[in-house]
């Protein structure tokens, strides 16, 4: 796959500033719509998006209005000079976004994970000029997004981009997807030529999370944001908390830093982004170790078990101590460490077991 351009080709857009998509998650009304179009145009969001077709995890959310939507993209389009954009997940769904001149197409997370539902995608897009933007699969593997990416370019979509928008976990954590950096990373070292795009809104889940998210993509030379922002973030119709106004955005947008020439090398900056990434990774594995301590918690009380098996605790501390030793760590460290693991498994396996 040798992609041929950098950048995706849109005209009037800023080639020194990176690209910004924003706009709600969902079309919900045509005053929402022209609205938040109108507060970000005048931001100078060169580029707004608003979801049409909305798939929800469970029933009952709102799922968008579909078609009916589509002419209020074109009003934003005729008034307001912006280009649109909206997520596709199936052929009718393209045919009817091309059909209401939408500029830019994306393919959400479900659908990425499904080579069937992508290739009937690519099916459909043969033989048309569009750019195409291809969210990261909800589970974390490389090669099903780029088989995804893949299947799109065999349809001669050429100006063709990632966006990333993080991992699904069963776990609780701080983002409502993990962002595991080093998958997009490692999708740059193999593709340098494709544009990759971070969706802060998905990854962090919170308003306050969305401004140390975009700097961040920023920090590792991805190409741009897509960031959902809506008039009235509380009244949304979908993902309330993720979404930001167009003053905060236009807020956050002022205060990045783009640095030129951005390139994952071994300097410092590069070899810092790595701990970064580590540390998110140590984070994800303790919350899967207290997961696994809560589920211990809950076999001890069902078999009238004492929560602190001393025996097995002073067989921890002299192992990892001893494997810290061996991996050129201070034994005291890693004692220390465990001391602390093991003080809030406790702690979360007492709550359990006097619920």
């Amino acid at each position: 796959m040798d992609f041929e351009l950098k950048k995706l080709g849109l005209n009037g857009l800023d080639e020194k500033r990176p690209l910004v998509i924003a706009g709600p998650c969902s079309a919900e009304t045509e005053e929402q719509v022209m609205d938040t179009a109108r507060q970000l145009a005048a931001k100078g969001v060169k580029i707004f998006r608003a979801g049409v077709w909305k798939p929800r995890t469970k029933p009952g959310g709102f799922e968008g209005h579909g078609e009916t939507a589509l002419p209020w993209l074109q009003r934003v389009k005729q008034e307001l000079g912006m280009l649109i954009t909206t997520e596709v997940a199936t052929p009718k769904h393209v045919e009817a976004a091309l059909g209401a001149g939408v500029d830019l197409l994306w393919v959400g997370a479900r659908t990425t994970a499904n080579p069937f539902a992508m290739q009937e995608l690519a099916d459909s897009l043969k033989g048309v000029d569009v750019p195409v933007l291809v969210k990261n699969p909800v589970n974390p593997d490389i090669e099903l997004w780029i088989g995804a990416l893949q299947r799109i370019y065999g349809a001669g979509i050429k100006r063709l981009g990632a966006i990333h928008r993080g991992f699904s976990s069963v776990d609780q954590k701080l983002y409502r997807n993990v962002p595991l950096w080093h998958i997009p990373i490692e999708l740059h070292r193999r593709y340098p030529n494709l544009p990759i795009i971070c969706d802060p809104s998905h990854i962090g889940g919170r308003r306050d999370l969305i401004a140390p998210l975009c700097q961040q993509a920023m920090d590792m030379g991805f190409e741009g944001l897509i960031v959902e922002s809506h008039c009235n973030p509380d009244c949304a119709w979908s993902d309330a908390k993720q979404q930001v106004t167009p003053d905060v955005l236009d807020f956050i947008l002022d205060r990045l830093v783009i640095r030129d020439n951005i390139e994952l090398t071994e300097s410092l900056s590069s070899l810092r982004k790595q701990i970064d990434v580590m540390d998110d990774q140590l984070l994800d594995l303790l919350t899967k170790r207290m997961r696994v301590s809560r589920e211990i918690a809950k076999y001890k009380k069902e078999h009238n078990m004492g929560v602190v098996q001393t025996q097995r605790y002073a067989e921890i501390l002299d192992k990892r101590c001893a494997q810290g030793s061996l991996c050129g760590m201070n034994p005291d460290f890693v004692r220390r460490i465990y001391e602390f693991i093991h003080e809030e498994s406790v702690r979360q396996q007492m709550e359990i077991i006097n619920k």
